[in-house]
């Protein structure tokens, strides 16, 4: 599996960007984690800074479309292979910009994905 950065990333257990966390590592997906908050979830890192991450091949997004315009840039940086947008994070105006950048996109739900195998 290709390398995930989980976008959004809380160190609270009972968020569904931890869980996320938790499973991808459960499927040995390599996991990289980005927060407002440095913290550590099960030896994932989770960073405030983009620069640390290269080699990207899904952004799994858990930041909603009211606080998403600050990341775009960044993300686009990341020149992910695709992005996944989880229940929430939904941003017609985002899928624009992936399309023109031929970044390709999900609205989706990682842990469903996981758990079904259409990761």
């Amino acid at each position: 599996m290709k390398k995930t950065l989980v976008l959004g990333a809380s160190l609270k257990s009972s968020r569904f960007s931890n869980l996320a966390v938790n499973r991808l590592l459960d499927h040995d997906i390599e996991t990289e984690a980005f927060g407002l908050k440095n913290g550590e979830i099960r030896g994932v890192e989770i960073k405030t800074d983009f620069e640390d991450f290269e080699n990207i091949h899904t952004v799994t997004l858990y930041v909603g479309p009211k606080h998403q315009s600050p990341y775009v840039d960044n993300l686009l940086q990341l020149r992910p292979k695709r992005v996944i947008f989880n229940p929430g994070t939904e941003n017609p105006e985002l899928y624009e910009i992936l399309e023109n950048e031929n970044v390709e996109y999900e609205v989706a739900c990682t842990l469903v994905l996981l758990a079904t195998g259409q990761y």
